[in-house]
């Protein structure tokens, strides 16, 4: 447009000149012979003069009408090219002209007079789902084709919890005959883990994850009318592997940016910790070595006892500036037969005399959880998620029939994090959660640092 309008300027101003040419040219009052040749001759300089101008403003405008015709299209061709691809641009291949043109080529190709340049990646943004900060145990976002990623973690919780037994019978509503024994449990628990994740396609993903922990429990009871004046405290711990997990997610073909992301996985948790009927019970009854017969286990659990398969889905959407996500699951324990444990009989210290206790058939009830959030990138580098998780557990099973004082369990848990990007291959992420109701850990609080390779 530019250009065209120099040239519509150029050719009002020749015809100008052509004007003042024939005006000067239409014969004039008798003169001298020589000063008419003089004025000719000047008239035919000035001509010469204004011809050479025109002509180089032709030559200037033909310049410029090429030059923007080149730059803008390659940087319409360029532009095309870094939404495809994305990446940074250079300030050179914004010069127009041939360079230009040649850098962008070059740029496109991956290689310039130095060696090799990057050129960025394919589209994902129709494929990935969007990066949010992680609250919850299983990831949303796969792991990419090829990469490895490992995660260290450090996660630590605190339960505390009031039990009150009757044991008597009452002679009236107010009057209680027998013992009232009331119990304040305390536990708190330090998990060390280390998963690895690796990309064996775009859309499939394994992950390992092994555990080591460490777990201290501390039971506070005092029992009325035997004249105890003051409270006992029985306190056992216990430390090593826990449960191996082995997890495989499939991501599912996405119908467009502006559908949710769906992604299905499948956990298996082995038995490989340390459970609670492998480790040794005080006596459940009274005894000689210790008199309130507390029942507890004289060393805590690593381990749940039960094997586990947990099928699941996790959805996310993204709705700009935020993304909601969550997922559904079913936990389902596998039932162990001819299960004992190992019973303190109340023989003096040093000199433990144990029985086994035949339970028979055991089966864990099955768990049924789902969990939603929304998360929020601050910056570049920051982010921040808020969401609720919600696991309802079934009542235990033993040779068929439901345990004695087996109820449904609710655990509920308000989660709150941030991921910050420390590099491009190394990000911290932290979690708190806050239980929502009695059966639930007080407070829990994980840390993560997934790192690439």
């Amino acid at each position: 447009m530019r250009a065209r309008g120099r040239g519509a300027t150029i050719a009002l101003l020749a015809a100008a000149l052509m004007v003042q040419h024939t005006a000067h040219a239409q014969p004039a009052p008798a003169r001298p012979a020589a000063d008419g040749e003089a004025r000719i001759s000047a008239l035919e300089a000035r001509l010469e003069e204004q011809a050479r101008q025109i002509e180089a403003l032709r030559h200037y405008v033909q310049e410029q009408r090429a030059d923007w015709d080149d730059k803008a299209g390659v940087d319409a061709w360029r532009l095309d090219a870094l939404r495809a691809r994305g990446g940074a641009t250079d300030a050179a291949s914004m010069r127009p002209g041939v360079p230009a043109l040649a850098l962008s080529v070059a740029q496109e190709a991956g290689q310039d007079a130095g060696g090799q340049l990057p050129v960025g990646q394919a589209p994902e943004e129709s494929t990935r789902p969007p990066e949010v900060a992680r609250i919850f145990d299983q990831p949303g976002v796969l792991t990419p084709a090829g990469t490895l990623i490992l995660e260290p973690s450090l996660q630590t919780g605190y339960y505390s919890n009031d039990r009150v037994a009757l044991i008597g019978y009452t002679v009236i509503p107010a009057i209680l005959i027998g013992l009232i024994d009331v119990r304040q449990v305390k536990t708190t628990s330090v998990t060390a883990a280390l998963a690895a994740r690796y990309g064996i396609g775009n859309r499939f993903e394994i992950e390992l994850k092994v555990p080591y922990m460490h777990i201290r429990g501390d039971t506070v009871s005092r029992e009325i009318f035997t004249g105890a004046a003051q409270d006992s405290v029985f306190s056992a711990d216990g430390s090593g592997l826990g449960d191996v997990e082995l997890t495989a997610r499939y991501q599912l073909p996405n119908k467009g940016a502006d559908r949710p992301f769906y992604v299905v996985w499948l956990r298996y948790k082995a038995r490989t910790g340390k459970d609670l009927f492998e480790v040794t019970t005080d006596c459940v009854t009274r005894c000689v070595a210790n008199a309130t017969g507390t029942g507890l286990p004289l060393e805590l659990p690593t381990g749940s006892g039960f094997a586990s398969l947990q099928p699941g889905v996790t959805w996310m959407y993204a709705s700009d500036p935020v993304v909601f996500f969550g997922s559904l699951s079913y936990l389902h324990n596998f039932a162990r037969d001819d299960v004992s444990r190992t019973t303190l009989t109340g023989a003096p210290d040093g000199f433990p005399q144990t029985t086994t206790e035949y339970l028979g058939e055991i089966d864990a009830g099955d768990i049924f959880g789902f969990n939603l959030g929304m998360g929020l990138a601050l910056n570049d580098r920051a982010s921040i998620s808020i969401g609720y998780d919600h696991s309802m557990v079934a009542r235990s099973r033993q040779n068929g029939s439901d345990m004695p004082g087996s109820v449904r369990v609710v655990l509920g848990t308000l989660m709150l994090g941030g991921t910050y990007r420390i590099s491009d291959r190394t990000s911290f992420n932290i979690a708190l959660g806050a239980g929502m109701t009695r059966d639930t850990p007080d407070v829990s609080l994980v840390a993560r640092l997934p790192i690439r390779f």
